[in-house]
């Protein structure tokens, strides 16, 4: 069987061309993170997994779920419905995740953003945050959105995760670094 990157990327595709066309990569955005989330619980991958259901009973929980929170409305419009059933007949659902992975990075292509993450081991000034934001934008030359996270295993500095780029300004990376010179 394909991966599921593979398996995912015709739905991702066609999900945003749609969503670009008609101006909704927001919503689309809001609605399969709320999918992927659902479909990332145990007890919800263990529920759609039950050989007594039908894939309309599939379609109907994860509207319905994805609806209740008031986040996902677009799964009760026409395409929404489609989508899950599509997904449900093909044997696609666990793939949700990651259609929701490639979505946000043709999403992110498409409004000249990146996404950033920010690890330190204490939170951050929301000054030197910005001063982070806007050095990396203009390295980049695209808008930041920039996540932060905190970590303290780090125990001081920062590490950036950036298009698969990785800046480790980190005191735990320093201190790493030392011991191995030392060991030579």
């Amino acid at each position: 069987m394909a991966d599921t990157s593979t398996l995912a990327r015709p739905y991702a595709r066609a999900i945003f061309e749609l969503a670009n066309v008609d101006e909704e990569l927001s919503s689309w955005s809001t609605a399969l993170n709320m999918a992927a989330e659902i479909m990332g619980n145990s007890d919800a991958r263990e529920f759609l997994s039950r050989r007594d259901l039908d894939d309309e009973q599939r379609v109907r929980f994860l509207q319905s779920v994805c609806v209740k929170t008031g986040e996902a409305n677009l799964f009760a419009s026409g395409r929404g419905e489609n989508l899950l059933r599509l997904l449900a007949e093909n044997e696609r659902l666990g793939v949700i995740p990651e259609v929701a992975t490639q979505f946000e990075q043709l999403k992110a292509w498409a409004e000249n953003t990146v996404k950033v993450q920010l690890v330190t081991a204490t939170g951050v000034d929301e000054k030197v945050v910005e001063q982070i934001k806007t050095s990396l934008e203009h390295k980049l030359g695209r808008a930041v959105e920039l996540e932060l996270k905190e970590d303290l295993a780090l125990i001081g500095g920062a590490v950036i995760y950036a298009e698969g780029q990785v800046i480790d300004g980190s005191v735990k990376s320093r201190l790493s670094e030392l011991a191995d010179t030392l060991a030579l």
